[in-house]
């Protein structure tokens, strides 16, 4: 199954032990990433969940930029926000330090209002934020995690989802290289043909320059017609580019697994033979499909770089 590698999921529920209540907001975020790589913003006095939810997040998840937050909040009396008296001291202090010391220096700071001031750390506390007010972190351990697993299918949900969107989008870009590849096919014997008309073309203006009558062999000239026709021979990338269509075509059917790093590889093999397609065709019609076949497959390569 396709998946993306982008995702998002948002939750706000209640939590309650036998000492307190708190309301946990919770967001995971996901995007393209070469790897797994995972980040967390979490109370720091839980200690134990971020190892728990990495392990968790490593099993469900097989690539992509993923950063997971969690607020939580006491909605009890501990869990009021309040004024730090001594931290808000300390921050004016600072502020009064450092437009003296601007001013000293020809300097005029912007003004500096209060909500800024309340957004400096330390300056309001969250309550349980703090970690003070809770204790052992223990009890919350469990509910957390659970909470924190159905966030995490609420996000596979979503790159389920958007991959189902890129598996059609894939599959139009695949149809669109089929079709390219079948016409040209079809043109290949026009195009030998053009190619022995053009050859006999320059031996007759050879002739006509003083060349003897009857000095070109025609056994020789057959040889050259086959090997022409043999370094110019476009079959083998054909084939290629039809198989990896087909290999495309399974990857994007697979049922399980991430599939993303076997299709960018895929596309590297795709490019490669529709350059060399474009440096042998020798013909207008088949260059004009080589370029479209190259325009293709840059589209579908920023696709795939969307794929889990």
């Amino acid at each position: 199954m396709v998946k993306s590698m982008t995702g998002f999921a948002s939750q706000m529920q209640a939590l309650e032990t036998a000492t307190a209540r708190y309301s946990c907001r919770w967001d995971l975020r996901a995007v393209n990433g070469r790897g797994l790589d995972l980040r967390f913003r979490l109370p720091d006095w839980l200690e134990g969940l971020e190892v728990a939810l990495r392990k968790r997040l490593s099993a469900r998840l097989a690539r992509g930029s993923v950063t997971l937050s969690l607020r939580l909040t006491r909605l009890d009396g501990e869990g009021g926000l309040r004024l730090d008296s001594a931290a808000l001291d300390a921050a004016l202090g600072m502020l009064v330090e450092a437009e003296s010391r601007a001013e000293a220096r020809g300097l005029a700071l912007a003004p500096f209002s209060g909500a800024d001031l309340l957004m400096l750390r330390g300056v309001v506390d969250h309550g349980a934020d703090a970690g003070e007010a809770m204790g052992d972190p223990g009890p919350l351990l469990e509910p957390l995690m659970a909470q924190a697993e159905a966030l995490i299918d609420a996000l596979e949900a979503a790159r389920a989802a958007e991959g189902a969107a890129l598996a059609g989008i894939l599959t139009g870009q695949l149809d669109a290289m089929a079709a390219l590849l079948a016409e040209a096919r079809a043109i290949l014997p026009a195009r030998r043909e053009d190619q022995m008309q053009a050859l006999r073309a320059a031996l007759a203006r050879l002739g006509e320059v003083g060349a003897p009558a009857g000095a070109v062999d025609p056994g020789r000239l057959e040889q050259e017609l086959a090997m022409i026709a043999m370094r110019g021979d476009v079959s083998e990338e054909l084939d290629r580019l039809d198989a990896h269509v087909q290999a495309a075509r399974a990857l994007i059917a697979q049922e399980e697994g991430p599939v993303g790093r076997k299709l960018d590889f895929l596309m590297q093999e795709f490019n490669r033979e529709a350059n060399t397609l474009c440096a042998k065709s020798q013909h207008a019609g088949l260059t004009r499909i080589g370029l479209d076949l190259k325009t293709v497959i840059d589209q579908m390569r920023e696709q795939v770089q969307n794929v889990e």
